[in-house]
């Protein structure tokens, strides 16, 4: 028997680390490490021990004979990976005594360094694997700073409701809330309640780790009217993101959605939209959203791509688990010879061959949508936004201009970061200029996560990408680089209170985490989200009623 990786695979290569005959690839020091969508094990070199499961913290490694119906495909996509790697030396002596690298430890301080002092910016996957570098590799002092008063970022407020596994990172990362060698101030905003100069001021260094919060532009006509909204703004509603108002988001009387893009935030708003609402009800959505979907006229979705199937820019695994969503018809749009024949004559380890299985009809547009017991996912190929009009979207496409009627429009073409007060940033890559992490000309303040590469990877990606930035701050320390702090940790705490209204802190985080799910017993959810900001404040204050 053999484990196989499935959909949920967040690529940070914990697995990697404890699998005991390097069966999984590609590896941290391998070069595609990063490029691939998933990691994969090799059934062939699979010793069936379990550990790569064991340590998994979103728990998408099963074994491949327990895989259920939905999931077979995983098996086979692990396979088909080394079908396409060119062939390794056996290993000699059997498959448990393969060679291993050197014993390598880069990011370390020499056993008499002082502690550094670190603040980090942001509580995302990004900042978080940065913290947790810093905490496990050195003796240093960690400051956590996060503008919203409760921890998270892209795992709170990212990742879609029906993908609670992947959630699961979360638990990782909270486990170092509390750790001893970490102060946390929630609700303070660097920039506003604090400058840059003064959070370095009290820090050896600072790491921004605040991702990319913005999206991009069509730049189209009518990309602004009413009805016409970024995919960004979409999912932050439905995660009950403090920002975005309950009312954000109107699909009353709206039978069709259309969504630009075809990535995976597209697939994902897309499932939220056509899905069933009562699944949802099992999730931790926010109750306004649920109660918006409920009500939901929505028929239909319709994904648009610039290019064709040969290149989505989804995942495989996204893209199979759309294929299985329950009571949802999967159609292609027929409208140019060129799909078909890409996805016929696409390899079975590409991913248009995922689309084989799909109705493929050429659709009317001017006819109503179909009100049949199904509602419908289309992918309309080779085709671009001209201009959103009231109540529907002018395409391209092989049969020329069509419209599109469409009571919401939704831009889903990538993140953007936004300039970070005092501190360079390019705007054409929308990320702030470094080397290695290091910002250029700020000694002591260093990037981590989307701002510093730019809105690509996953979660797991973050975790090679803060390896990098943590390893460059620590030679800068040994090297003497680093500004010597004026400011004491107790005068940055006295600081931080003293200008932000509501701070919070690591037990006014638990207290948050414990009303959530205490919402979510009463409601037979796993939690209930709080979605303002002073309901959060509040939660985290309980804390100290109760105390007195």
């Amino acid at each position: 028997m053999t484990y196989a990786i499935t959909q949920t695979c967040c690529n940070d290569a914990t697995c990697v680390a404890v699998c005991p005959v390097n069966c999984i690839h590609p590896t941290p020091d391998e070069p595609d490490f990063g490029r691939t969508e998933m990691l994969y094990i090799d059934p062939k070199a699979c010793i069936d021990c379990g550990a790569c499961a064991d340590a998994c913290p979103v728990d998408a490694i099963f074994p491949a004979d327990a895989l259920s119906a939905g999931q077979q495909e995983y098996a086979a996509l692990n396979a088909a990976f080394y079908e396409q790697r060119a062939p390794r030396p056996a290993p000699e002596g059997g498959p448990v005594f393969h060679a291993w690298g050197a014993p390598s430890f880069p990011r370390t301080l020499p056993a008499d360094f002082a502690p550094l002092r670190v603040a980090v910016v942001g509580t995302g996957p990004a900042g978080m694997y940065a913290a947790e570098d810093l905490l496990l590799h050195t003796n240093a002092e960690v400051t956590l700073v996060d503008r919203l008063p409760v921890a998270g970022g892209l795992v709170r407020y990212g990742v879609a409701p029906d993908h609670p596994a992947t959630k699961r990172i979360g638990d990782t990362f909270a486990r170092f809330h509390t750790h001893p060698r970490v102060r946390m101030y929630l609700g303070v905003d660097v920039g506003t309640d604090v400058t840059a100069e003064e959070l370095a001021a009290h820090h050896d260094a600072v790491v921004y780790a605040v991702g990319a919060a913005a999206d991009r532009r069509l730049g189209i006509p009518g990309e602004d009217l009413p009805g016409s909204v970024s995919a960004t703004r979409f999912v932050a509603w439905y995660n009950a993101h403090p920002e975005v108002a309950p009312d954000a988001i109107d699909l009353s009387g709206t039978e069709r959605v259309v969504v630009v893009g075809s990535g995976n935030v597209a697939l994902d708003v897309a499932r939220i939209l056509v899905g069933d609402p009562e699944a949802l009800a099992a999730t931790d959505i926010a109750d306004h959203a649920l109660a918006a979907l409920r009500a939901s006229a929505v028929r239909e979705v319709v994904l648009l791509a610039r290019r064709g199937p040969e290149d989505l820019s989804c995942t495989a695994p996204e893209l199979l688990a759309l294929g299985r969503l329950p009571g949802v018809r999967l159609v292609v749009d027929d409208h140019d010879p060129r799909i078909r024949a890409a996805v016929e004559g696409a390899a079975e380890h590409e991913k248009a061959a995922l689309l084989r299985d799909a109705v493929y009809e050429r659709v009317d547009w001017a006819a109503p949508v179909p009100q049949g017991p199904e509602r419908r996912i289309v992918f309309r190929f080779h085709s671009a936004p001209e201009e959103v009009l009231g109540g529907a979207v002018r395409v391209t496409g092989g049969d020329g201009p069509v419209e599109l009627p469409a009571g919401v429009v939704l831009r889903a073409v990538g993140y953007r970061g936004l300039p970070v007060a005092g501190l360079p940033f390019d705007e054409e890559t929308g990320t702030v200029p470094h080397r290695g992490g290091r910002v250029e000309g700020r000694p002591g303040s260093y990037v981590v996560g989307w701002i510093k590469r730019g809105p690509s990877g996953g979660i797991g990606a973050n975790r090679t990408c803060a390896a990098e930035t943590v390893g460059t701050l620590l030679a800068d320390a040994v090297d003497g680089a680093l500004p010597v702090p004026k400011g004491t940790a107790r005068a940055f705490d006295r600081l931080a209170r003293g200008r932000a209204r509501h701070v919070v802190d690591a037990r006014g985080l638990a207290a948050i985490e414990r009303a959530e799910r205490a919402r979510g017993e009463e409601a037979g959810r796993p939690r209930v989200k709080l979605g303002t900001v002073p309901e959060l404040v509040a939660a985290a204050r309980a804390r100290r009623r109760l105390l007195r």
